[in-house]
């Protein structure tokens, strides 16, 4: 089979690609021609239908040939000229008719056997269809437990999309998301900052009872004065 770089055929160009891109973007079908490298179809006028993945296969520019949509390769196209497009047909030369026999006693010569009937032009070879695109996987799922300043936050992020900001939850909260996760390491860890918290609690409320106890005894002692 003759390459398109033998033939002159040089394929489609990466700015001819653009172009049938930008095409099909805007809702057209952009018209293309078969090189010789597409086989038996070359000089054949099709329509761009879609465009897939390059990454997946070398033949990725679908192209719709009659009521067939097949997938080839840039190499296999080019643009196709404007207006219709006529297949050149070799002019046959006419036969030199023989001059007139002027035969004495001879016999006759026998008539020609009947012409055979052309074989049939051989079908378009069809092409594999593209296969379909992988479908590209939703972003992934990220929630974050934190702890800053004496406060438990938890935040959902998909993404690069927010799905929740952070927001303030209560410690038996953060333990109860925790025991979830089967890491001891984060358990203790979670444990040691909810235990410190309470020992700081429970000093806090110790002075303020301290002080209130200070607080009622000289109330009454100012009711005692008056």
């Amino acid at each position: 089979m003759a390459t398109a770089a033998r033939t002159g055929a040089r394929g489609l160009s990466t700015d001819e690609l653009q172009a049938i891109r930008d095409g099909l973007a805007a809702g057209r079908r952009p018209r293309v021609m078969f090189t010789e490298s597409a086989g038996q179809i070359a000089g054949q006028v099709g329509q761009v239908v879609t465009l897939t993945d390059p990454a997946e296969s070398d033949e990725w520019v679908v192209v719709r040939f009659g009521r067939d949509e097949l997938p080839f390769s840039p190499g296999d196209l080019q643009v196709a000229p404007k207006g219709p497009v006529k297949k050149a047909v070799a002019a046959v030369p006419e036969q030199a008719r023989p001059e007139p026999e002027f035969v004495i006693d001879k016999p006759l010569p026998a008539p020609p056997p009947p012409a055979e009937a052309p074989p049939a032009p051989a079908p378009a070879p069809r092409k594999a269809p593209a296969r379909a695109a992988k479908p590209k996987p939703p972003p992934g799922l990220t929630v974050t437990l934190a702890y800053t300043d004496g406060e438990w936050t938890i935040a959902a992020n998909q993404g690069a999309k927010a799905l929740a900001k952070p927001y303030v939850i209560k410690p038996s909260e953060a333990m109860k998301m925790v025991q979830f996760v089967d890491v001891p390491g984060v358990q203790e860890a979670v444990e040691q900052i909810v235990s410190a918290e309470r020992a700081e609690a429970e000093q806090q409320a110790e002075r303020l009872r301290a002080e209130l106890a200070e607080i009622e005894a000289r109330l009454a002692e100012l009711r005692d004065a008056g």
